[in-house]
């Protein structure tokens, strides 16, 4: 028993790790806009996202912890080795991706590497046969669905945002219509920092209350019931660990954000940022765990598109949409490899 406890205690420690760097490689989300336009200078929009991402936890609810804790991958396939090994394949493809300034998915990489350490977990008890068998189909519908949608939604959204207020205030002078934006900005910024910690500090909530029921800690009717006290150390814990993440920051990923995609002012940050929140609350609230880092990459290439479709540099975008498109088989593929070295050095796996 006392070990079940120790492998329970680190598999959270992972857990929260991933979520802090889940923060660190995901705070250009929050800041790029608001720091490439000048509105708050780079310390200061880490600590104003920081400060919404925990915020978040009052505020969207649990339905994507729920999706992921027990939606996802069929819980018999699940024990604590698949939990660490789909964290840490999450957690390399992170870093990865990080120190190539690629804004992909740390969401993605986390479902990509649960479903890969429960395949190679489900082949390596039943053969290779079983590998498929832990997929819940159900779970995963809306999740590869939103791949697509939720940036294309954050597109139309800033594109339409974009030119209703170019028509709304075409009377008005530039200088004018900055000064404005450039304090809108400031609320536009805060709810996409809701919106960013509450659809992914859930991510990691439910991969811990996933760790919590495998163990034996946590009932089926705790993870699918009404989340209560018993979940508010861990709601607290996740939004905490994402928004010290956020404070620290992932400067390589807020140049490619902020500036390399296409040249943002006021008007354009606070409509893209409106945009990606806007998204990310209607997703959260639903349960579909989305990634923030497509929903906004797609709500400022909408706004730079309203100028023209030269605005936008495709090059960067494209090797942005290929991270995309790599990321869950990547991450499967390293969790996959974490599980079966686990299996060979730890018997009991």
């Amino acid at each position: 028993m006392k070990t079940d406890v120790i492998i329970v205690l680190i598999t959270i420690l992972i857990a929260l790790i991933f979520d802090f760097l889940n923060g660190f490689h995901d705070s250009a989300n929050s800041i790029a806009t608001v720091v490439s336009t000048r509105v708050l200078s780079p310390k200061l929009a880490v600590l104003w996202a920081a400060a919404f991402n925990f915020l978040a936890a009052f505020f969207l609810g649990t339905a994507v912890a729920k999706t992921i804790g027990k939606g996802m991958i069929r819980l018999e396939y699940v024990d604590q080795y698949v939990v660490m090994a789909a964290l840490l394949g999450a957690i390399v493809w992170d870093v990865l991706t990080w120190w190539w300034g690629l804004p992909t998915s740390s969401s993605h990489a986390l479902i990509g590497g649960y479903a890969g350490a429960a395949m190679v977990h489900a082949t390596l008890q039943k053969g290779l046969g079983a590998a498929f068998s832990v997929i819940i189909p159900e779970g995963w519908y809306l999740t590869l669905v939103f791949i697509v949608v939720a940036p294309v939604a954050g597109l139309i959204l800033g594109m339409t945002f974009m030119t209703a207020t170019y028509w709304l205030l075409r009377r008005k002078a530039p200088q004018q219509v900055d000064k404005w934006f450039r304090k809108l900005q400031l609320l536009s910024a805060a709810a996409y920092s809701l919106g960013h910690g509450g659809n992914d500090a859930q991510k990691t909530m439910g991969i811990i209350a996933g760790a919590l029921y495998t163990a034996g800690f946590m009932s089926k009717a705790d993870m699918l019931g009404n989340w209560g006290v018993l979940h508010w150390p861990i709601i607290l814990a996740a939004h905490a660990a994402i928004a010290l993440g956020t404070y620290l920051g992932g400067w390589r990923i807020v140049h490619t954000m902020g500036q390399r995609i296409t040249k943002l002012k006021p008007v354009g940050g606070f409509c893209a940022e409106s945009a990606g929140a806007i998204t990310l609350f209607g997703t959260a609230l639903a349960g579909i765990p989305v990634s923030t880092t497509h929903t906004i990459t797609g709500a400022i290439v909408g706004v730079g598109a309203v100028h023209r479709l030269s605005a936008v540099r495709w090059g960067v975008a494209g090797r942005i949409v290929w991270a995309w498109v790599l990321t869950i088989p990547a991450s499967a593929v390293m969790a996959g490899v974490a599980f079966y070295a686990m299996h060979r050095f730890v018997p009991s796996s």
